[in-house]
């Protein structure tokens, strides 16, 4: 269990914490409290939230509680999180309209019903002035500027608000009042949550450990997926657009998507890393993707239907492009006549081996008008004119 649950996560703090925890749960008999914060910052969740959120499900599958807090006071006060500047703070129509998306798309990942879902605002909005001092006196300076964001821009003279070195101490005591044993979020969060574990010990609680996924980087294949650069795969994006975008991503993200988007059990996973690593066609890897994606957010059918959209629609466009050397159908047609079985006709065309030719078409390397043709002994009509590929960079155009 201990194993399956350490799967993809980046940092678990302190190392050995949750193989202590889940030994307390064993040992107590009581499900542990598992808090996973965001601020209703932007209206659609993407893959990127999907890496936690899918952790979370499998807390949750071996009977955990899980605790969504939705930060409905702290999107108003903006966490830079990692950026070189404050981020503006929402307004309170905004955050719940933003707020009421999120937990509709929840259910997408995660069994909503028994979930509990908090807002903060509902006791942050309690504490008086005295009760905030006395909050943010129990973080100094110097623990805050540990955070990397806060130091770079201190060093570089960039201005920090006060309300910016807020944030993280109200988060923390966003910990002290639900109580959790272990809190979630991607590394980007790893300060804040930390900050958690600090204030719930100023409180005589044990505090929390942590554990960050990894940031999925987005279709941009450099910054990790974000709304606020346009590089994200939305869960309710529609099965053809999930499924189109999905074959956008960079080769490089390739592992990286395997590892954090799909649910293909280890073994497969491991499969299609390795079909890479041979130098496989990336295109048909990254379609095993597609279609898990669309399958996993949408239905298999729905999938099946995105992949066949796809083929027909952008690879068909992909063949018609490329650069055809044109060739006489007469003169293939005075050489072999009517028909001419393919492995001659590639034989004829591409000038190598015909062991080389067959292994071509067994392998998927051999289109006629777009269509994989896998049978070398097969007759070709030459009585018509038709588009052929051969391998990766050979076209020809029967004229």
């Amino acid at each position: 269990m201990l194993k399956e649950l350490e799967e993809n996560i980046e940092i678990i703090l302190p190392q050995e914490g949750l193989a202590l925890k889940l030994k307390e749960s064993t040992d107590l008999g009581r499900a542990l409290i598992i808090k996973l914060g965001f601020d209703p910052t932007a209206p659609d969740l993407h893959l990127g939230h999907a890496v936690v959120l899918k952790k979370l499900r499998q807390f949750q599958q071996l009977g955990h509680q899980i605790v969504v807090l939705v930060g409905n006071f702290t999107a108003r006060i903006g966490d830079p999180t990692g950026k070189n500047k404050a981020r503006k703070p929402l307004g309170a129509d905004e955050i719940a309209a933003n707020a009421a998306t999120y937990i509709a798309q929840l259910s997408k990942i995660i069994d909503v019903s028994k979930a509990k879902v908090l807002f903060n605002a509902d006791w942050l909005d309690q504490l008086n002035f005295a009760e905030v001092i006395q909050l943010a006196s129990k973080i100094t300076v110097a623990q805050l500027m540990q955070r990397h964001d806060f130091h770079k821009r201190f060093s570089e003279n960039q201005p920090i608000a006060m309300h910016e070195l807020l944030y993280p101490i109200l988060q923390g005591f966003d910990s002290v009042h639900v109580q959790s044993d272990i809190e979630m979020g991607g590394t980007d969060q790893m300060f804040n949550c930390t900050m958690g574990r600090q204030i719930q010990e100023s409180y005589g609680l044990d505090p929390q450990i942590v554990l960050c996924m990894p940031l999925l980087r987005g279709l941009d294949g450099k910054e990790k997926m974000s709304k606020s650069l346009n590089n994200t795969i939305g869960i309710l994006d529609e099965p053809n657009e999930m499924f189109g975008k999905t074959m956008s991503i960079p080769d490089h993200l390739i592992p990286e998507y395997i590892d954090l988007t799909t649910d293909f059990n280890t073994a497969t996973k491991l499969g299609m890393k390795a079909r890479i690593a041979r130098g496989e066609n990336p295109m048909e890897i990254k379609k095993l993707i597609a279609h898990n994606l669309v399958a996993q957010y949408h239905s298999v059918e729905s999938a099946h239907a995105a992949l066949d959209f796809f083929v027909k629609r952008f690879q068909y466009r992909e063949f018609e492009a490329k650069a055809f050397e044109e060739i006489s159908r007469q003169s293939l047609h005075d050489r072999f006549g009517d028909k001419v079985k393919l492995v001659d006709l590639c034989y004829f065309l591409k000038g190598t081996t015909k062991s080389a030719m067959r292994r071509l078409i067994y392998g998927g390397g051999v289109q006629i008008d777009s269509t994989k043709q896998a049978d070398p002994e097969i007759f070709i009509d030459l009585n018509h004119c038709f588009k052929i590929k051969l391998g990766k960079r050979s076209y020809f155009n029967l004229i």
